[in-house]
């Protein structure tokens, strides 16, 4: 059986706004109802795997642990990197996981930001490649390509591509056009998936061999991780000393024992941009991908998506256009221009705007809140909490809150006042009183909270018990 490891870093800005570095696109449902990340866990898991290990940061820690959970698969490990700092780092600690539960354990390095239609065939091209990793090569998964793209790194093999694995010749980054194009012509490459296979002793002798400084630096933090609920921390110090590269670059590189296990078929997007999406969708006769808040008139090749409740969007007259509308921000761009959205981000980043990162929507660990309103003085939020969370028992110095239960049933403890509320009942939390907000059914609860104050912001609280060990 295979170790699965799920990479779920990066900030995914090509798919802004509804992507941002506060809710990459891993976790939110671009194609079909599950997130990206649900898929790639549902997909590797079965009778050919064992429950898998998920590297994320501190961040999103709960997200994954609610998202993983929803679908019923219990991860043998959720790792929490401080910061970023690559699959080179991300794949070594896999393998030091990995090998502390067996000395022989194969793993399967996944990026969780992918689509892959053909599950099936995509195993039976894993069990194909497994000998290969028992023998010692690290082999990666290329795919047949249908285009000289330029946003993909590619394979080159030995020989003309068939459907069997095959050595590896060299790594290629993202090519221009018209290099791109003669090597579509020679058959003789794949674009490079990101995903691997090889046996945890493998891949830390090869870190042994062409990156020493990363093996003993991952390997000093591994043996100073702590265990927090079900979660790994790894030591901050000398995390931060760890260059930001890629597996790519570290090892696959410059290794010799290079394999690559072509895949055809499969249906693989890495959605890297809004094209990418509109290719996955299911288009109408005149080439419209919309969602179900959508409507197209008189469009043709044009990608118009909502997810913001309450939100309409028409296109009149389009074509070759993706639009996108959220609460907070909305994206027009010609799709032949989709690779072209991590620069805006860019720019509005420099302007100082919050939506360049932040999604209106905050996720905590026993759900989420929303901001409807800010003004001078007060706060309108709407806040949903799951089945089983609670929020800590906390107060505040600065603010007052009114809450009304919309939805649901919460129980509510202010100071010395413990009580269930439903729904049309408020209650008024004041200035320094303890308060918390459980909900102890098997059904969300919504609640609208009112905030008043001098100061707003999340940093104005003090915890006294929190379920999820924050402080």
């Amino acid at each position: 059986m295979i170790y699965p490891i799920l990479l779920c870093g990066g900030s995914g800005t090509r798919l802004w706004p509804f992507s941002r570095k506060s809710f990459p696109k891993q976790f939110a449902s671009l194609v079909g109802t599950d997130s990206l990340f649900q898929q790639a866990a549902k997909r590797l898991s079965g009778n050919l795997f064992h429950d898998p290990v998920a590297i994320t940061t501190q961040d999103f820690r709960f997200i994954v642990s609610e998202q993983i959970g929803a679908i019923g698969i219990k991860p043998i490990d959720i790792v929490l990197e401080p910061e970023g700092r690559g699959t080179a780092a991300s794949a070594l600690v896999s393998a030091f996981c990995c090998t502390a539960r067996d000395p022989n354990a194969i793993m399967l390095l996944a990026p969780t930001d992918q689509t892959l239609n053909d599950v099936d065939d995509f195993c039976h091209a894993v069990e194909t490649a497994m000998p290969l990793a028992k023998a010692g090569n690290l082999v990666t998964f290329g795919i047949a390509p249908k285009s000289a793209e330029t946003g993909y790194g590619y394979l080159e093999l030995s020989e003309a591509v068939t459907s069997e694995p095959q050595k590896l010749v060299r790594f290629v980054e993202k090519p221009v056009q018209s290099e791109a194009a003669e090597m579509i012509a020679s058959k003789q490459y794949l674009w490079n998936s990101g995903i691997f296979l090889f046996s945890a002793a493998a891949i830390i002798d090869a870190f042994k061999i062409h990156a020493p400084e990363i093996f003993s630096t991952v390997k000093e933090v591994f043996a100073d991780a702590k265990r927090d609920l079900n979660f790994v921390r790894l030591a901050p110090q000398p995390w931060e000393e760890l260059p930001n590269i890629s597996i790519d670059y570290a090892i696959m590189e410059k290794a010799d024992n290079l394999s690559v296990m072509p895949l055809s078929g499969v249906g693989w997007s890495d959605l890297g941009d809004w094209d990418a999406v509109w290719r996955q969708g299911t288009p109408d006769e005149q080439g419209n991908v919309c969602s179900s808040g959508a409507t197209a008139i008189d469009c043709s090749n044009t990608l118009l998506r909502t997810d913001s409740d309450g939100v309409e969007l028409v296109g009149v007259g389009l074509e070759g256009i993706v639009a996108i509308a959220m609460n907070d921000a909305v994206l027009l761009a010609k799709k032949d221009n989709a690779q072209q959205v991590r620069k805006a981000v860019a720019r509005l980043e420099q302007k100082g705007i919050p939506q360049a990162t932040q999604l209106p929507i905050d996720y905590r660990p026993w759900g989420s809140f929303e901001n409807l309103a800010v003004g001078e003085g007060f706060c309108v939020k709407r806040i949903t909490i799951n089945p089983g969370g609670s929020l800590s028992l906390q107060s505040h110095q600065h603010r007052s809150e009114h809450w009304v239960v919309v939805k649901g049933t919460a129980m509510v403890t202010v100071d010395n006042d413990i009580r269930w509320m439903s729904e049309n009942q408020s209650i008024y939390v004041p200035i320094g009183a303890k308060h918390r907000l459980e909900n102890q059914s098997s059904e969300v609860v919504i609640l609208i909270e009112v905030q008043m104050g001098s100061y707003l912001s999340e940093d104005d609280i003090t915890r006294y018990d929190d379920k999820y060990g924050r402080g």
